[in-house]
């Protein structure tokens, strides 16, 4: 039998996580809508493990080069958790741009006196650097807590220098691999310590759930995990699991379409008057524009899109339109212009009509 980590990332997205090759074994892991189970096992009970979730945490842990997947009922409840491990009054150097959600919440923290938050531009390797020779010096381990690229602003990180460079200095590395998915990196391999996802994104790729993951290799730190995910009551539904490993499986094709959609979307965007910044780093299927308008005057054109559909979150197979400032805790650092284009799977030319439509209308 060939060694499956040997097999194409794309092979595993399909085949990891099925039930035994048994005569009348079911192809799919099943929805088993249980909350308890026969005690002598080790489940037991659905807030401690239970089947659906597990073979999507076997598929997770796969895709991410893992050994661990611990699945939430969201992704803040994932980030929840990994927020739980870090010690009172620890360090953590973070991402200045980052989902707000994470932002306020570390924010949040750091205004309690829980954590000491540095927060850094990820694009600016020495400020990451030096941020984390200042958190090395502070009792306890560090924590560093990136996304690349950056939601929304999009900037990329130097993962393989600033990993090895958190390595060095004792932190604990978190990475959130939301927007590119471990179909376009995976930060496990480059040395990070914890990859976060918001599966109810494009892993899931439908927009119909809300879950969220952490992948580690490191045993101690994934009980860890699932002992936030008991205390913090934050089980994964079980029908929410077999959606989220129904839509994983077309992950690779998914992301295939909607970047190469992405990617001809800016090469006609950079001639589209009233347009001053494009902000993409040549791969994925995320777009930031922005537009030379008023933000009230930017919403009304959003909201006039017809095949772009106006409202928030990323990754589905629709494509979705939102200017980020139009929620009240967005960073301030967003420029009030900025929209978020999210590219699905529609047929490019239909995008680009109705894009340089409502541009050209505003």
């Amino acid at each position: 039998m060939v060694d499956s980590t040997s097999r194409a990332w794309s092979t595993k997205a399909v085949a990891a996580g099925r039930p035994a090759r048994i005569p009348d074994s079911p192809l799919n892991a099943p929805i088993v809508p249980a909350s308890s189970f026969y005690a002598g096992g080790v489940m037991e009970y659905a807030r401690e493990a239970a089947p659906t979730s597990e073979a999507l945490e076997t598929a997770l842990a796969a895709l991410e080069s893992g050994r661990h997947a611990v699945v939430y009922s969201s992704g803040m409840a994932a980030a929840n958790a990994l927020m739980d491990l870090i010690p009172p009054g620890g360090s953590v150097v973070a991402s200045s741009a980052t989902y707000t959600g994470v932002r306020v919440r570390l924010e949040e923290l750091h205004g309690r006196g829980t954590i000491r938050l540095t927060q850094v531009g990820i694009d600016d390797t020495d400020a990451v650097f030096a941020a984390l020779d200042a958190a090395s010096t502070i009792a306890g381990t560090p924590t560093l807590w990136l996304e690349s690229p950056t939601n929304p602003l999009l900037e990329v990180a130097d993962l393989p220098a600033i990993l090895d460079h958190a390595r060095s200095v004792g932190a604990r590395s978190v990475i959130d691999n939301t927007f590119a998915t471990p179909a376009r990196q995976r930060p496990l391999e480059l040395g990070a310590d914890a990859v976060l996802h918001s599966v109810t994104k494009a892993i899931s790729g439908h927009s119909d759930l809300l879950l969220g993951a952490v992948v580690v290799s490191d045993d101690d730190m994934a009980e860890a995990l699932r002992t936030r995910r008991v205390l913090l009551g934050a089980a994964p539904s079980a029908f929410d699991s077999f959606l989220a490993l129904r839509g994983l499986r077309t992950l690779a094709i998914r992301m295939d379409r909607a970047e190469a959609s992405a990617q001809e979307l800016v090469t006609r965007l950079r001639n589209a008057p009233g347009i001053s910044r494009i902000r993409y780093p040549g791969w994925g299927s995320l777009i930031a524009i922005e537009v030379d308008s008023p933000p009230d005057v930017i919403d009304a054109m959003c909201a006039r899109a017809e095949v772009w559909t106006y409202a928030t979150s990323l990754g589905g197979v629709e494509s979705l339109i939102e200017r980020r400032r139009r929620w009240p805790l967005e960073s301030v650092g967003v420029p009030e212009n900025l929209v978020r284009l999210s590219v699905g799977i529609e047929d490019v030319d239909d995008l680009w009509t109705d894009l340089s439509t409502i541009l050209s209308t505003r």
